[in-house]
């Protein structure tokens, strides 16, 4: 067994020698072709220094130091207007996805159990015109049927097109938002109702079936529920008090002319924009209002973070958008022309639960450029790919690591290895759909293990960010150029953060 060692480490030699040599060729022009010494000085600089000399003060970047920026795109001061913005600019290009279901199928597993198989088929499309018609069109009808201005809507609902869609019209109708996750308990959904007063529920009919029907005798407010599926339901078997719509007829009535021609009564910036409810981790539910003044502010500086964001990327949604991170990043990406494709956890990749095998997840056919991840995410990621690393041969594994560790070394340093990611990283990349040009990762600490992980083999930089439903999700996000770990940046551009002792 020594000897064969030996001889593999002889055999490996030439490799090690291929890697200096290509090292020493390769860094000159890559250096000053790629900007690595300005790269490498944004990442060292200062970002940010307290506001005064007093002790304890807080922190500001230092390129908004004198004044917090509030504002992104001059005149938009509301979500309303930020969407007009979009739709003016954006008009005829692709904005919302999804794919076609062609089939599902049950499939028996080894354990007996039956899981449902789904094959997919491509992305359709809407562009941002037929967004702008749907939004003014559900608007319509929900003013026809009788929901006012500054009161409360709530959506408890899957991350889908419809969901944007719903949150999109409310925002230019003034109508404030009630999100609850899809993931909540019924005693959660209906303490969030209850508290938010909500008159109008929209909901999916599997969520509505599995989760509601048994609960509406528990919720005070709501009169009139919309589901946004494109299916038939029994409404026979509702309780009686509550009318429910399908989100088509609700659009079919408010394209009517008379409907159609009342225009929607606008918010302010300091109109309330969302009541966002926590997922409940800590004990009950918290609403968390947010106006659209505070949306507006940390979205500008959460998109100052993410360089070159426009009409050349893809966004792929599949977190809970009743979460702040999902939410700011799906508004942020239709505000600068991103096409947004909507996945599930469960249908992510080709080896997600719900994706029959032989047939391709959502990012092998979005090719995503830019997408959000939780730490628990990347983590699965992460062993999958060392799990398949340890079924390779010793030379395959042994050449791995050999790449791994080359990159590592000049991450660390600041500097890319270009050759390793064509030969090395290539199929792995192809995971998340080969195009991924930034991640961003909130909700829990990455471990740097994990982050250098995806750093080395996904070929991108990891956002790693810090922030709170109570600050819009706005706090503190790495830049691109910092390839550190274990840290989260300096505060964003929009805000100020401080530092105080917390007596337990």
């Amino acid at each position: 067994m020594k000897l064969k060692l030996n001889v593999l480490t002889i055999i490996l030699l030439p490799v090690h020698l291929l890697i200096t040599i290509y090292s020493a060729l390769i860094f000159i022009p890559w250096y000053f072709l790629t900007n690595a010494k300005k790269k490498n000085a944004m990442a060292k600089r200062i970002k940010a220094k307290p506001t005064s000399d007093k002790p304890g003060s807080p922190y500001r970047s230092v390129t908004h130091f004198d004044s917090l920026a509030v504002i992104d795109i001059p005149g938009a001061d509301t979500l309303d207007k930020l969407f007009d913005h979009a739709v003016s600019k954006f008009g005829k290009k692709d904005s919302l996805g999804t794919r076609e279901i062609l089939s599902e199928e049950n499939e028996m597993q080894p354990n007996g159990k039956v899981f449902k198989k789904l094959i997919l088929g491509n992305y359709k499309w809407m562009n941002y015109l037929e967004v702008n018609r749907r939004v003014n069109n559900f608007g319509s009808g929900l003013t026809a049927l009788g929901l006012k201005p500054k009161n409360t809507i709530a959506i408890f609902c899957e991350t889908r097109a419809e969901w944007m869609i719903a949150a999109q019209t409310c925002f230019k109708y003034n109508f404030p938002l009630v999100t609850l996750y899809a993931t909540l308990g019924k005693e959660a959904v209906v303490h969030g109702l209850n508290e938010s007063e909500a008159s109008y529920l929209i909901t999916s009919v599997e969520l509505l079936e599995s989760k509601l029907k048994t609960a509406l005798l528990d919720i005070n407010c709501v009169k009139h529920i919309i589901y946004v599926d494109n299916k038939a339901i029994n409404k026979a078997e509702y309780p009686e008090g509550f009318e429910i719509h399908s989100m088509q007829s609700v659009e079919e009535l408010g394209s009517n002319p008379e409907n159609l021609g009342i225009p929607p009564s606008r918010p302010t910036p300091s109109d309330m924009a969302i009541v966002m409810y926590t997922s409940g981790s800590t004990g009950r539910p918290k609403g968390v209002m947010m106006h659209h003044s505070n949306l507006i502010a940390g979205m500008t500086g959460q998109c100052e973070r993410i360089p070159g964001l426009g009409p050349k990327d893809t966004y792929i949604g599949y977190l809970p958008l009743a979460h702040v991170l999902e939410l700011t990043a799906e508004i942020s990406c239709f505000t600068y022309g991103c096409r947004i494709g909507y996945s599930s956890p469960l249908t992510l990749s080709d080896q997600s639960s719900k994706i029959k095998k032989g047939s391709k997840g959502d990012c092998t056919v979005l090719k995503p450029t830019l997408m959000a991840a939780v730490p628990e995410i990347m983590d699965r990621i992460y062993k999958n790919v060392m799990s398949k690393v340890q079924e390779m041969n010793y030379i395959q594994k042994t050449l791995f690591k050999i790449g791994y560790d080359y990159k590592l070394e000049q991450i660390k340093k600041g500097y890319d290895a270009p050759l390793c990611n064509l030969l090395l990283f290539k199929k792995v990349k192809a995971l998340l759909g080969g195009n991924v040009r930034m991640m961003l990762s909130g909700g829990a600490p990455l471990s740097p293990q994990t982050h250098r992980f995806m750093n080395v083999c996904f070929c991108c930089p990891i956002g790693q960010g810090y922030g709170l439903t109570e600050s819009c999700g706005a706090g503190t996000v790495t830049e691109v150029t910092d390839y550190t770990t274990g840290r989260v940046g300096a505060p964003l551009i929009c805000c100020e953060i401080k530092l105080k002792d917390w007596q337990e």
